[in-house]
């Protein structure tokens, strides 16, 4: 009879030890307590003062159970009867103190495998661990020669102050002043940096008052010099630290570190050393290249929602200096000897000339956003490319044809749209699009709508340098989009016409079977296993690490199909089957199946881990086709929507140009009789 399901079934391990089977009913007000357990495993094995010892999960990083956290063993979990946490801490920090450089370095490995847990982090915590651990980090230089030992006690330090228990505030400055001068030392052990940066950055961002003592003490450029090494690790914590003390700077503070950052080519350094290193870009330095971007581009949001004061004779100065640059030798030869009432109106005509809405061109920048990040943008382009910014506005300006592209209010459009996506692009990008659309002034909206469908394109291929975005936003001409818009849109009504959709299913089965030959065929590679040409048998063996694919007759075991019980996937497999919560054990569930099959009266399994989820997907579809059962994975809907599109197309090559019709036509009614019909029963002389 099977357990009630509020009864688990597992097993308990001791070292020179049968395991013991056992029951633990999990009920609250029920369940008997972990300390009776504990005294009954112990009796079963001899054991005197059940006190000292403690249950843990035999996998992962060994997480002991309370009971708070009994509730996560399942069914069939494995367990190990342990030295009990209070009892482990005092014995690892008492070595601590009293054993050889060697001794420490093995206590320190112990700590930092058990530090994770929360029940024996509390156990360390409660006993000084920290500080005995900061005396060994405040003393590294003398102790450890900057190495092995070091390295281990700021990793045990990490570990136990990753909890929360002990505020990061409570750190003394000495000791914060001696982790930095690991990462200012230049003849440093490559382990210890790394886990030096990391250090400081949670001291950044945990507490204000550390993180100025670690901005007046890390320079910048120390900081830069570990983002140009080849060390992946040194590189991503370097740059982890460099946005903390970032977001802690107040916005001055981090305008005038940017800059500083910024002539010290550190868009290079990202460009060169990280973007395009050999090694790929982790998920944790994307993320902290993201921060930098999202604080670079932070500091213009004050600009952007800021509308133009038109009392600010600043202000005024500038939208002056925009048309000077554009029309003032004009202005002068024209304007010379002419009263304040006609130049004025000179003014106007020169700003409307310029693009302007308004006669008052403070009104156009009195919309926030983009506000006054607007204006700066048109001085920019005025100050920096003299000769581009006059060409476009005299060459716009000058025209009769009402095809003129208007500066002032598309920079102000152009800046909003590049606000909203990600304050990136190419000014130069409206004026080209707003010329192959030959658009006029009642096209405005319509080029902007061009323009944000061009940036949002290019940006979806996630372009790694400035350079190759222009390329792709140049690429991406006017008639790029229409033919890009017409494919989207055939595609989609091609895929939801009735006539395409019954076609699609007569051709789904005859496909299907195409995939499965596929997937059978693919069991015919070897991958300690693989199945005979006749599809009878499974034959598999053990093949030695480094050597090439072993031959069929080289396997010398045979599971005969007709044996097979199940395809067993995931968590249902009996090699990973909720052994507990170790993050590795979590990470091959995924990859995981079996093959449970009978051996004589009993169940027995052939396990597999699968290299990758394709090579998962193949083999589960395989096995499935091979018992006659249903390819369900993902790898199968993505053949079968690819396999369907191609032969669809294929099939309506004939039809080009011809409209289908939603509905199929009307069956006519039937002939009033059916004369034309042969009548066989008459015999010819």
């Amino acid at each position: 009879m099977a357990p009630p399901r509020n009864v688990v079934k597992i097993a308990v391990q001791m070292s020179d030890a049968i395991p013991q089977l056992i029951q633990l009913d999990q009920v609250d007000g029920t369940a008997k307590p972990l300390a009776t357990v504990l005294k009954e495993l112990c009796d079963a094995w001899s054991l005197t003062h059940p006190e000292h010892y403690a249950l843990q999960f035999a996998d992962g990083h060994r997480k002991y159970i309370t009971e708070n956290n009994r509730l996560e063993i399942k069914n069939g979990s494995i367990l190990c009867l342990s030295t009990a946490p209070d009892l482990k801490a005092q014995q690892l920090l008492g070595r601590l103190q009293n054993t050889s450089r060697e001794g420490c370095c093995e206590v320190l490995r112990n700590l930092v495998l058990l530090a994770s847990d929360m029940t024996f982090a509390q156990e360390v915590i409660s006993r000084d661990g920290l500080q005995k651990l900061s005396t060994i980090i405040e003393n590294g230089d003398v102790l450890c020669s900057l190495g092995e030992m070091l390295a281990l006690s700021l990793r045990a330090f990490l570990e136990l102050m990753e909890h929360g228990v002990v505020s990061w505030e409570t750190l003394s400055s000495s000791f914060v002043r001696k982790v930095v001068s690991y990462v200012n030392m230049n003849l440093m052990d490559a382990s210890v940096q790394p886990l030096a940066l990391r250090l400081l950055e949670s001291v950044t961002l945990s507490s204000p008052a550390l993180g100025q003592l670690v901005k007046s003490e890390v320079p910048l450029d120390r900081l830069l010099a570990h983002l140009q090494v080849m060390n992946h690790q040194l590189q991503t914590k370097a740059m982890a630290l460099l946005t903390a003390l970032l977001q802690g700077a107040s916005p001055a503070e981090r305008k005038e570190m940017l800059d500083h950052l910024w002539k010290k080519n550190l868009r290079q350094f990202i460009y060169k050393n990280i973007i395009h290193s050999a090694v790929p870009m982790g998920d944790e330095m994307a993320h902290h290249l993201y921060v930098l971007q999202a604080l670079t581009l932070g500091l213009l949001e004050p600009r952007m929602r800021t509308p133009l004061d038109p009392y600010s004779q600043e202000q005024r100065d500038q939208l002056q200096a925009l048309r000077q640059a554009a029309f003032e030798p004009e202005g002068e030869s024209s304007g010379t000897g002419l009263s304040a009432e006609r130049r004025r109106s000179l003014c106007v005509r020169e700003f409307r000339k310029l693009g302007f809405s308004n006669s008052n061109p403070a009104q156009d920048l009195e919309r926030v956003p983009p506000g006054l990040l607007a204006l700066d943008s048109m001085l920019y382009f005025s100050r920096h490319a003299p000769s581009a910014y006059s060409r476009f506005v005299l060459e716009n300006s000058s025209r009769e044809d009402k095809h003129e592209c208007p500066f002032a209010r598309s920079s102000i459009q152009l800046t909003v749209l590049l606000c909203e996506l990600l304050h990136v692009g190419e000014p130069w990008l409206l004026n080209k699009t707003w010329k192959e659309m030959r658009a006029t002034q009642e096209d405005f909206d319509k080029v902007m709508q061009v323009v944000r469908e061009q940036l949002a394109r290019t940006l979806a291929l996630k372009p790694t340098s400035l350079e190759l975005f222009r390329t792709k936003v140049n690429a991406l001409t006017y008639g790029e989009v229409l033919r890009l818009r017409q494919t989207e849109r055939l595609h989609q009504e091609g895929t939801l016409a009735p006539p395409i959709l019954e076609l699609r299913e007569k051709l789904k089965p005859e496909l299907m079977g195409l995939i499965r030959q596929q997937r059978l065929l693919r069991l015919y590679k070897l991958w300690f296993c693989c199945l005979s040409p006749n599809h009878k048998v499974l034959q598999y063996g053990d093949v030695e690490e480094g050597a090439g694919p072993p031959t069929l007759e080289s396997l010398p075991e045979q599971l005969p199909v007709a044996d097979i019980r199940a395809l067993l996937m995931g968590k249902d497999c009996p090699h990973v089957r909720e052994k507990g919560s170790g993050k590795q054990n979590k990470d091959l569930y995924e990859l995981a199946f079996s093959i449970s099959y009978d051996c004589g009266e009993e169940e027995a399994y052939l396990n597999f881990i699968a290299p990758s989820k394709r090579d998962f997907c193949l083999w589960t579809d395989g096995l499935s086709a091979l018992l006659g059962g249903t390819m369900g994975s993902e790898q199968t809907r993505l053949d079968l929507e690819q396999l369907l599109t191609v032969e669809t197309k294929l099939r309506l090559l004939e039809l080009e140009n011809v409209p289908i019709p939603e509905q199929p036509p009307p069956v006519p009614p039937p002939p009033t009789n059916f004369n034309f019909c042969y009548d066989y029963s008459i015999t010819e002389p």
